[in-house]
């Protein structure tokens, strides 16, 4: 492929190009993340199973049918700002936002349980990596959140969609975060 064709396909993607770094290489950092759960896990299945099974998979699963949704809103604010109607994108980023922050309340909730339960960083390695990896996560939906805001308030077609590439980030992460740490044997 030439250089200028190379130009060509990066230049077609939505908001800005450091923002794909930066998605890339958080992408990446999660995935390492993934990996050396899945490689730990193979030295003690039964016990990650027995980890696995106090986890609330019914709030998993409504954080990733919230966050799903979320995505979807994001997606609606750039559609609407591309028709040149700035109230209904930053009311779509709005609602993305206040989905965002309705998973964190459901991940605080879920953490307060377990911390009741005495089920903590050092109880099993399951929940090392369970804390490390949704925390981590968790930290990127605020941030997500606080982007959102300021897209909100400087909404230019690009802003919104350098922005929402993040949040779509968010989402995707979690949806490989969900099946892997509540659901797979």
């Amino acid at each position: 492929m030439s250089e200028g064709a190379t130009e060509s396909r990066l230049s077609e993607l939505p908001g800005d190009l450091m923002m794909w770094v930066l998605i890339v290489s958080e992408l990446l950092v999660f995935g390492a993340g993934l990996a050396a759960f899945l490689a730990v896990r193979t030295t003690d299945t039964g016990g990650f199973a027995e980890a696995q099974d106090l986890l609330d998979r019914t709030a998993g699963g409504i954080n990733t049918a919230v966050l799903v949704t979320s995505g979807l809103c994001a997606a609606l604010a750039v559609r609407w700002r591309r028709a040149h109607r700035r109230l209904g994108a930053r009311l779509w980023l709005g609602a993305a936002a206040l989905l965002g922050g309705l998973f964190l309340w459901v991940k605080a909730v879920e953490y307060g349980d377990k911390i009741a339960a005495g089920i903590g960083t050092e109880t099993h390695p399951f929940f090392t990596f369970y804390y490390l990896l949704t925390g981590f996560h968790a930290a990127h939906v605020a941030a997500g959140i606080i982007i959102l805001g300021l897209i909100a308030w400087r909404d230019s077609l690009n802003n919104l969609e350098t922005g929402t590439a993040f949040w779509h980030m968010v989402d995707l992460v979690w949806v490989l975060l969900f099946p892997v740490i509540y659901l797979l044997r």
